[in-house]
C-alpha cells in the first residue's frame, strides 16, 4: 500500500489548521496513513502513535514489543522507541521538530492521557489542540486499490456464508453457527472478524444486534446470521435472512417488502444524493408496507479499514454521497416474538450511480 500521498495529503491540511504538528492515535488512521499493521489492546493500551510534522518525515513512536514490525512496516517514516511511555518521547522530540502547536485526536485518547500532556506541554511551551475528523475525512473516499481490498473482503466473506450455509441443519445451535462462521474466516485467510457475528433463531432475530447463544434451531424457525471479516485491512459486512426448511406466507411477504426496500435505497444511491435521501427511500417502502415503526436504525454505514465508518445513512445525516463512497444497504424490520428480517449488501458509490459489491443471493430471490 503506497502512503506518501496520503501523507501529503494531510500534511497539507496539517498546515491549512494552522498546526506545527499532528499526534494520530486512532489505530485505522495510524494504519492508513504509515503501513503499520499492529494492532492495540485497546484506548488505553497502544501499539504506537504517528507523530506527523507540518513539513518533513513523519514519525513512528512505538515501543520494544513492536519495534521490529514499525521498522519493516512503516516505510518512510523515522522510527523511535520510547522506554519511560511516549510521552517523555514527545517532550524531547516536540522541540526538536519546532512543533509549537500540536493538533491531536480528541475523538480518540484518554483524558488522562491529555491531563498528562497537557502538564508536558506548558513545561515545553506548546499548544495542544484537540482536532476531529482530519484523517477519517481522508479515509471516507476510497482509491482503486482500497476498493479492490474490500471487494476481495466481500467476496471471501460470501464464501464463508455459503459453506457454512451448506451445512446449518436443525438441533444446531445459534453459538455453534456463530463459531463455525468464524473459524471458516480464517480457515480461508481472513485476519479476523469485522465484528461479532450475530447468528438469532426465531424471536432473538427480533433483536437488531442480538447475541448468539444456545437455542437450537428447530424446523421452519427463521434466521438472521450478520458476519463480517477483515481481510488484508478491509471490512466486510453482509446480513442474509432466511427460513430453516420452507418459508411460509408471512415470511415471503415481510422478506420481499425488506428487498424492495433495499432495492429502492440502492436505486437512489449516486453521487449527490444526500444521506438522509437514501434513508428515506428505503423507509418509505417499509412504512407504506405497514412496518414503519419496526424499521428502528439507520439504512447503512461506511465501511472500510472500520466496519462502521462516515458515511452514515441515517435520517439525520446530510452528507452527500460522493464517487469513492461505500456503504451498507441494510433495512429491517423486527417483530417481538415473531423475530426479524434484515438484508444487508455493500455498494461503491461510482460516478453515475452505484455498484453492489456482494453476488450472494441468499434471501434475495424469493
Amino acid at each position: 500500500m503506497t502512503t506518501a500521498p496520503r501523507l501529503e495529503a494531510l500534511q497539507a491540511r496539517i498546515r491549512r489548521r494552522g498546526l506545527d504538528g499532528f499526534l494520530v492515535t486512532q489505530p485505522d488512521n495510524r494504519r492508513y496513513l504509515s503501513g503499520y499493521t499492529a494492532c492495540d489492546h485497546g484506548i488505553e493500551e497502544t501499539s504506537g502513535v504517528l507523530l506527523i510534522p507540518a513539513r518533513g518525515t513523519p514519525l513512528l513512536l512505538t515501543d520494544s514489543r513492536f519495534i521490529l514490525q514499525a521498522r519493516e512496516e512503516a516505510a518512510g517514516y523515522r522510527v523511535e522507541q520510547y522506554r519511560r511511555g511516549v510521552i517523555p518521547l514527545l517532550e524531547k522530540l516536540l522541540p526538536a521538530l519546532s512543533i509549537r502547536v500540536l493538533g491531536f485526536e480528541s475523538h480518540y485518547i484518554l483524558h488522562a492521557t491529555v491531563l498528562r500532556m497537557e502538564k508536558m506541554a506548558r513545561r515545553i511551551g506548546c499548544g495542544l489542540v484537540p482536532v476531529t475528523d482530519l484523517v477519517e475525512g481522508m479515509r471516507i473516499i476510497k482509491d482503486r486499490e482500497e476498493i479492490g481490498r474490500i471487494r476481495k473482503s466481500v467476496l471471501l466473506n460470501e464464501q464463508v456464508f455459503r459453506l457454512v450455509h451448506s451445512t446449518i441443519e436443525p438441533g444446531m445451535t445459534e453459538r455453534e453457527i456463530a463459531l463455525a462462521i468464524e473459524l471458516t474466516m480464517r480457515e480461508l485467510g481472513a485476519e479476523r472478524p469485522a465484528f461479532d457475528t450475530i447468528v438469532a433463531f426465531a424471536g432473538n432475530a427480533a433483536r437488531p444486534h442480538a447475541v448468539p447463544g444456545e437455542r437450537e434451531l428447530n424446523t421452519g424457525d427463521l434466521v438472521l446470521i450478520d458476519m463480517g471479516l477483515v481481510l488484508d485491512g478491509y471490512c466486510s459486512d453482509m446480513t442474509r435472512t432466511f427460513i430453516a426448511g420452507r418459508p411460509e406466507k408471512t415470511f415471503t411477504e415481510r422478506l420481499r417488502l425488506v428487498r424492495r426496500a433495499q432495492q429502492a435505497a440502492t436505486a437512489a444511491i449516486r453521487p449527490g444524493a444526500i444521506c438522509r435521501d437514501v434513508d428515506r427511500a428505503a423507509r418509505r417502502v417499509i412504512a407504506d408496507g405497514g412496518y414503519g415503526d419496526l424499521f428502528g436504525h439507520a439504512l447503512g454505514h461506511g465501511v472500510g479499514l472500520a466496519v462502521h465508518e462516515e458515511p452514515r445513512l441515517s435520517p439525520r445525516s446530510r452528507k452527500k454521497l460522493r464517487p469513492g463512497m461505500v456503504v451498507t444497504v441494510e433495512p429491517g424490520i423486527y417483530l417481538p416474538g415473531w423475530g426479524g428480517i434484515r438484508l444487508e449488501n455493500m455498494v461503491v458509490v461510482g460516478e453515475e450511480g452505484c455498484e453492489i459489491l456482494n453476488e450472494d443471493t441468499t434471501g434475495l430471490d424469493l
